[in-house]
């Protein structure tokens, strides 16, 4: 029988010592598992805007701080709870943006997890996946298969369970037109393969020459260029059969008015479904129309725990590839520059030393 790895006492993490300023890589203790928890090996990280969000400090939820951000971590389980029945030392695992909730509270009951009053979030309420070492409740972690790679399926859990869920909301059918809006960046990239897979066709929405290159090798059927576009409810509406809009629009955009355009293109009786979270921003449509078109406007939040099944198993079915640039742990602050600036197209995932 082999003997258990062994666990160092301290380990590097990306630190946010103060609420707007970039996080500082420095040593920090390692965290000990409490009874229904595991501690898993950090091996790679995705970004995700949520973690510039959290840096920032700028969503009316309260914030850990010091805090150490990150939630889609893919790694090796190296310590359990006395109670911890999923897991054996050992497997593989991935930290989600749900670390853990209460499981006893209406919502919990009813598998809608993510809006329990008592979630714990990973990089926000709690220390996140931008550490060698990082605990989780074991009910809500992932049971990763040990052949998926681990850079890859990073990002799929967060993005890939948020665009997925996002997707199942919209109540969109096979053979429908979805619009993805911010479909060049993170989530966007994943959503269209999502979608592909699901039988939904694709509009594409964003900005510049290498998300549209990126969009259209992932397969969507048209690309608006908000950059370009001198009438975006027009060209929307023109991809779609008979040109009468897409059946639903997955809004993923960092800025607020996609947000406000979306009900001007979307078909009557079709589903906006808002997921991107612009800061201080607000949610408007004309009510006659909203009304008469019976348009449906909804939120959609992370995935559930069987979501989360779902989703990674679309992608260890390879039928799902995120598209993934790499960087090590410590150049994180340089990241969030990119992202600031909006010149990100898809993940980026960070390797965190062994």
């Amino acid at each position: 029988m082999s003997s258990p790895p062994e666990i160092p006492s301290t380990q590097w993490a990306q630190v946010v010592e103060e609420k707007g300023h970039p996080p500082v890589y420095k040593q920090i203790p390692v965290g000990k598992p409490g009874p229904d928890q595991i501690l898993v090996k950090i091996r790679y990280t995705g970004v995700c805007h949520t973690d510039l969000h959290a840096m920032k400090g700028d969503w009316p939820l309260p914030l850990k701080q010091p805090l150490v951000g990150g939630h889609e971590g893919a790694g090796i389980v190296v310590a359990r709870g006395d109670l911890v029945t999923e897991f054996e030392v050992g497997d593989h695992a991935g930290i989600k943006w749900l670390n853990g909730s209460c499981l006893a509270c209406e919502f919990c009951k009813q598998a809608d997890e993510p809006l329990c009053p008592h979630a714990e979030l990973s990089g926000y309420t709690v220390d996140g996946t931008f550490q060698q070492y990082a605990l989780a409740k074991a009910s809500h972690a992932s049971k990763l298969p040990k052949e998926v790679a681990l850079d890859a399926v990073a990002p799929i859990l967060c993005a890939g369970i948020t665009v997925y869920k996002g997707l199942k909301e919209s109540g969109v059918r096979p053979g429908q037109t979805v619009a993805i809006v911010g479909a060049g960046g993170g989530l966007g990239s994943l959503a269209l393969q999502y979608a592909k897979a699901m039988g939904l066709r694709t509009i594409a929405i964003d900005g510049g020459e290498e998300k549209k290159e990126m969009c259209q090798k992932l397969g969507s059927e048209a690309y608006i260029d908000f950059t370009t576009s001198s009438d975006i409810v027009a060209d929307v509406k023109a991809a779609t059969p008979e040109g009468l809009g897409a059946h639903a629009v997955i809004l993923l955009a960092v800025a607020e008015k996609p947000f406000q355009q979306a009900t001007e293109y979307v078909r009557s009786r079709g589903s906006v479904v808002a997921i991107g979270l612009p800061g201080n921003a607000f949610l408007r449509a004309p009510v006659f129309n909203t009304v008469v078109r019976m348009v449906n406007i909804k939120g959609s939040y992370v995935g559930n725990r069987q979501d989360g099944v779902e989703a990674v198993d679309f992608f260890a079915r390879g039928l799902i590839n995120a598209p993934f640039k790499t960087a090590p742990l410590k150049d994180l602050p340089k990241i969030f520059e990119l992202m600031e600036q909006g010149k990100i197209a898809g993940r980026y995932v960070l390797e965190v030393p062994e």
